[in-house]
């Protein structure tokens, strides 16, 4: 795993943070009270299945309705590839997503590939690191 960047030194605290942030977006993605809180107000996702989302009230909006219907049976996880700073202030951080969907696990299918590529820019807002930006492309 390469986490370094050639023109920009990456501080090891700040990278430390985006893996915390990482990690906490991980653990809450069936919270919808906690996981909108980690990304900017004007974020952008692009989700495994290609529906895109403008903002965070998109976000939590979309979050709210699939945790009423059988996607709230499906759950990723995430691992850190790669960490880059184009600047001080933002990163692009490298993921494998596995997902691990329940609710077609008793039939061996699922419409979800079990591995897509995941791609964040986070911006630094503070003290905090926060997701602008989160795009998953299917592995197939």
């Amino acid at each position: 795993m390469d986490t370094t960047n050639s023109t920009l030194p990456a501080h090891d605290t700040d990278e430390q943070r985006i893996r915390e942030l990482v990690a906490r977006s991980q653990e809450a993605q069936i919270n919808p009270d906690v996981l909108p809180a980690l990304h900017a107000a004007n974020l952008v996702i692009v989700n495994l299945a290609g529906r895109r989302l403008f903002g965070r009230d998109a976000f939590a909006s979309a979050m709210a309705e699939a945790l009423t219907s059988p996607l709230k049976d499906i759950r990723t996880s995430l691992e850190v590839d790669d960490i880059r700073f184009t600047t001080p202030d933002v990163a692009i951080v490298s993921l494998t997503k596995t997902v691990h969907d329940e609710r077609y696990e008793a039939e061996g299918s699922s419409e979800l590939p079990s591995v897509g590529v995941m791609t964040y820019v986070v911006t630094r807002q503070g003290d905090d690191w926060l997701i602008a930006l989160a795009q998953t492309t299917a592995v197939r």
